[in-house]
């Protein structure tokens, strides 16, 4: 298996990689929802563990894109991403309201980020979560694998009927890659939203590796998406492959498929996520709108 080697990158070089692939699809801009801006403290135990991924997955995964946060936003806008995500999530109690007043910070200091906010199963929850739409909050973000926690705890219930009425997308880490968890995998979320079928659900990386089952979820229900978050890409077809049987199902789902990358914790360039949505030969219509136009029909950019 090849795996990515430790390189400085090319600022310049990879803008205009990126204006290149945007022009030949005569797109002004990108939607990335899938993006992780969160307190320093918080991002630096994140990376640590990428910086251990190999105990952990057995996958040499270093940060390409690892800076100061100023930095980070930078990139993100010399790439043309219009609109971006905070994505940031607790792993224990007492957490997710701290993390949410940051990220309302954080958006209100950077406007093109989609105001993110996050959760955990907790007596708390339902209030810290109507406080963040109070603010602004535009998505959330639930993530099974490190939260460890099952999404049918009944301590959500109240979350999952507040986000279920407003209409707010979720973006859930809930598929069991790159390292299982002991509540990830699709039949938990299965029995979720046959509780709650109109939960607007991004399943993040397309539900790797159980990605059939999550498919059938998206069919099945018309508020769940799927993004691409590091799906399709030499780094995860290596390990992970797409089952080639199911590609018609992705030009089917066309219109719920949302481009994500991972930024900055992604180990390769961020063309090479954009380029991976070539892969399947769906045509640019298909890709122009993962990478822009269903995003921005979802949250309503116009």
């Amino acid at each position: 298996m090849c795996e990515p080697v430790e390189t400085t990158p090319d600022r310049a070089s990879e803008v205009a990689d990126v204006a290149a692939f945007r022009e030949r699809l005569g797109l002004e801009s990108l939607i990335d929802v899938h993006t992780h801006f969160m307190p320093q403290n918080v991002l630096d135990k994140v990376w640590a563990y990428f910086d251990s991924a190999g105990p952990l997955t057995g996958r040499h995964w270093p940060i390409r894109y690892r800076a100061e946060e100023q930095t980070r936003v930078d990139q993100l806008r010399a790439f043309g991403v219009r609109r971006f995500t905070s994505m940031l999530y607790p792993h224990k109690p007492d957490m997710a309201a701290w993390l949410n007043q940051w990220a309302a910070d954080f958006a209100a200091r950077t406007p093109d980020c989609l105001h993110t906010a996050t959760f955990y199963p907790e007596a708390s929850a339902p209030g810290y979560v109507t406080d963040a739409l109070d603010a602004g909050a535009r998505v959330f973000k639930s993530h099974i694998q490190v939260g460890d926690y099952d999404p049918n705890d009944p301590l959500l219930d109240p979350v999952w009927g507040i986000l279920g009425d407003a209409n707010t997308p979720i973006v859930m880490h809930c598929g069991s890659g790159p390292a299982p968890g002991r509540f990830t995998g699709p039949d938990r979320i299965a029995a979720l939203l046959a509780r709650y079928p109109r939960l607007p659900l991004i399943v993040a990386h397309m539900g790797l590796p159980e990605y059939v089952d999550f498919l059938d979820l998206a069919e099945h229900y018309p508020r769940v998406r799927l993004d691409t978050t590091m799906a399709f890409t030499d780094f995860t077809e290596s390990a992970t492959p797409f089952p080639r049987d199911a590609v018609p199902r992705l030009r089917d789902l066309g219109d719920k498929i949302l481009f994500g990358s991972d930024f900055p914790n992604i180990p390769y360039r961020y063309l090479d996520a954009l380029e991976a949505l070539e892969r399947f030969d769906l045509g640019d219509d298909w890709v122009r709108g993962v990478v822009h136009h269903n995003a921005a029909t979802l949250f309503g950019l116009g």
